[in-house]
């Protein structure tokens, strides 16, 4: 099978593209500019053009007909690529649904993990375990991590892990052998109008799965029905799994169980204890200074937490993301910050977002936050940067949150 990534370089595509060509598939592909990625997929023999327009795309169909016609949901329904692959009469399908595919063609087991919060982290956490283990294992996380790529196929393996994301309805393309649902708080108000049309795709998940574990304090009524479902209560969270951070130790706990299921019994706490983590999940990039991907009430909460497991002074930086989510959660912005002395707010990251609504201000967020004293508008500038600088100095704890710029500018700040 021939297949044609268009956005070849993306966190998303990228991995995958090395996933198809590991599994044996012919792999080629596009992007607007070079990246470390394109670089790597070009190391590997993977032909990647720079260049849009769709003469490429064209030519690679005339040498060898692509099968399939990859391409993430930022593409532009314009896109002239998009548009000739359709012309050319190409399948043309989003990453999940050719994930899907290879895991099927392959015989592979499904681990799949779905929820609000905690995917990226508990997904990263299942993989380090059965490396740890020795059991061979596929995966795909959406970041990247220290102790392998983002993305892996070994045809040793059984399992297939895999962070199945709610966004665009994409875990719906999924089948799983064994599911793990971490959490559930209302998400992605552009894909999920409501909040029922949320938990619902939520319990089609489930449905499809053959085995589900999830906590029975996160809307257990959701899955009602479910024989599949099996709870976890929070008086069995494992203590003795020793990772920083309640929420932490609940996915934790969820991994434990879920390869207890699978029959691994060995060595797991200690296995588990040992997980290094992934990157921007409370990511340590320097002394006193750290960074988080959080963007969502649920998550500030419980990374603050963390971070007061760690520390007794806390400040923290916040980048809300999307104004269309902000327009739903403004809200929810209320006891979640009291772990930290000083909250520094900047402007919303920008991305996938409706014109028809105006763009909230950080004055107008920060409305309900009970302690609101506490709260300084910020932007990214030297003077936010020496208040950092000042803090880690005192010895305090900087946290960097959101899924937008804040991670970069960090990134380039201590590189100057």
């Amino acid at each position: 099978m021939n297949i044609y990534f268009s956005g070849i370089g993306g966190v998303g595509l990228g991995p995958l593209a090395e996933i198809a060509l590991d599994a044996g598939y012919s792999v080629v592909g596009s992007d607007r500019e070079a990246s470390l990625m394109t670089e790597k997929l070009q190391a590997r023999g993977i032909q990647v053009n720079l260049g849009q327009d769709g003469s490429f795309l064209r030519a690679s169909h005339d040498a060898q007909p692509i099968d399939w016609f990859v391409y993430t949901a930022a593409l532009s329904p314009t896109h002239p690529e998009l548009i000739l692959a359709k012309q050319l009469g190409v399948k043309v399908a989003k990453r999940d649904e050719l994930l899907a595919h290879i895991i099927s063609e392959k015989n592979l087991k499904l681990i799949a993990v779905a929820g609000t919060h905690g995917k990226t982290t508990t997904t990263g956490m299942f993989v380090w375990a059965l490396q740890q283990l020795k059991v061979p294992v596929s995966y795909s996380i959406g970041t990247t991590i220290g102790f392998g790529p983002s993305g892996q196929f070994d045809p040793q393996s059984e399992y297939f892990v895999y962070e199945c994301d709610e966004f665009d309805r994409n875990f719906l393309h999924f089948s799983p052998y064994l599911s793990i649902i971490t959490s559930l708080d209302y998400d992605h108000p552009d894909t999920y109008p409501t909040k029922a049309d949320y938990l619902e795709a939520f319990a089609q998940f489930a449905s499809h799965s053959q085995q589900v574990f999830a906590w029975n304090d996160q809307q257990a009524e959701v899955f009602n029905g479910l024989s599949q479902v099996s709870w976890l209560d929070p008086s069995q969270i494992n203590q003795a799994i020793g990772v920083s951070g309640l929420y932490n130790r609940r996915n934790a706990t969820l991994v434990q169980t879920a390869l207890k299921y699978l029959g691994f019994n060995q060595q797991t706490d200690s296995v588990i204890s040992c997980f290094p983590g992934t990157d921007r999940r409370f990511e340590k990039l320097a002394e006193n200074l750290y960074s988080d991907y959080g963007h969502h009430p649920v998550e500030i909460a419980a990374t603050l937490q963390l971070a007061r497991e760690v520390s007794d002074h806390v400040v923290l930086i916040y980048q809300p993301h999307q104004n269309v989510r902000q327009h739903e959660i403004r809200g929810d912005y209320t006891n979640q910050f009291e772990l930290a002395e000083e909250i520094y707010w900047l402007p919303t990251y920008l991305s996938r977002e409706d014109p028809r609504l105006a763009i909230l201000k950080p004055e107008e967020l920060i409305q309900n936050i009970i302690n609101k004293e506490h709260v300084h508008v910020a932007d990214f500038n030297d003077e936010l940067w020496d208040i950092i600088q000042a803090a880690r100095d005192q010895g305090k704890l900087v946290v960097g949150m959101g899924a937008g710029a804040i991670d970069g500018w960090l990134r380039e700040k201590l590189a100057a």
